[in-house]
């Protein structure tokens, strides 16, 4: 009778303290304290818009308003680091070459159509700039504007020099870059521990554990950024009658752990930045800010910008206050 009713006192301690440190995070933890927060996140410079990671591309998104730019790198046979997604030039340039193996100069241009990877039958015709950038292009253009890397392939070379562009420009505090590698994130806070860090998809799962068994609120986080997909999504990408029950169910399973309004509200208590990506409907967009996310990430700036105005509108009644201006 004892050792249960010690048992059932602990366990109701352990229920009660989880759910008030859940709810009021700063009383163990220290706030993180950023340099910005973006609500506006420009997937690739926008690629519904123009052609993806290219300065074209860029330019525009900072002139509609973006909050940050979300680009992909890489580096070339001459140690040079530019900006495109593909480790291989095949799908952007039409051309069956790996960026490791040829120098900056010799690069191809992309091929005046790309596909836009999140939405279904959707190709963006660029114009002029068809070039792939350097990443230094991109910090001279943009000294003010954060962005966001995605250090492409776990390369030590790479990180250093992402790294040394990054402390160049003195742009540590507008800069945050990660991988779903554990392995690169953990390289990338050696190399540099004071340039932000996104979650790994790994860190993500861990995160996801600890919340359903009431231990997030215990647990220090070194990350400052989550990134995380609406999986809802996925019918809008394919073809929905392709979808078999097993892959529907395991998508609703899928959503259903992932968008917890609670976990954001933790996370953003904790000074936290939640960015659901790649949303490019006006639904998904409502939804994300609904649920507590600070950004949204997608391939239409524009539409997202058209908005923004009934998206601040729904931050402030979702209780979590991020103190954003919209320009």
């Amino acid at each position: 009778m004892c050792a249960a009713v010690y048992v059932l006192s602990t366990v109701t301690g352990y229920v009660l303290t989880s759910a008030l440190l859940l709810k009021c995070p700063t009383l163990l933890h220290r706030r993180k304290r950023g340099t910005f927060l973006s609500r506006h996140i420009s997937h690739r410079g926008g690629a519904g818009e123009n052609l993806e990671n290219t300065m074209a591309a860029f330019k525009h998104a900072v002139d509609v308003g973006t909050d940050m730019l979300e680009l992909d790198c890489h580096l070339t046979k001459d140690g040079q680091v530019v900006v495109t997604h593909d480790a291989n030039l095949q799908r952007g340039c039409g051309i069956n070459a790996d960026i490791s193996s040829v120098a900056y100069a010799e690069l191809p241009p992309y091929l005046c159509k790309l596909g836009v990877t999140f939405q279904r039958e959707c190709f963006c015709e660029g114009g002029q700039d068809k070039r792939i950038p350097l990443l230094r292009d991109v910090f001279d253009a943009f000294p003010n504007t954060p962005v966001n890397i995605d250090i492409k392939v776990n390369d030590d070379k790479l990180i250093k020099k992402v790294s040394e562009l990054v402390v160049k420009y003195d742009r540590e505090h507008l800069t945050v870059w990660g991988n779903a590698s554990n392995k690169i994130v953990k390289k990338c806070y050696k190399e540099n521990p004071h340039i932000p860090v996104l979650f790994s998809f790994p860190r993500v799962l861990q995160i996801l554990g600890f919340f359903y068994t009431g231990l997030l609120p215990f647990v220090p986080l070194k990350e400052q950024f989550l990134e995380i997909p609406m999986p809802s999504i996925i019918p809008k990408l394919v073809d929905p009658e392709k979808l078999t029950r097993t892959q529907r169910i395991i998508t609703w399973l899928a959503d259903t752990l992932l968008m917890r309004k609670a976990l954001f509200k933790h996370l953003t208590a904790r000074g936290i930045q939640v960015y659901v990506w790649v949303l490019n409907d006006e639904e998904d967009f409502q939804r994300a800010f609904e649920l507590g996310a600070t950004g949204v990430m997608t391939d239409f700036p524009s539409k997202l910008k058209k908005d923004s105005w009934q998206l601040l509108h729904i931050h402030r009644h979702t209780g979590v206050d991020h103190n954003y201006c919209v320009s």
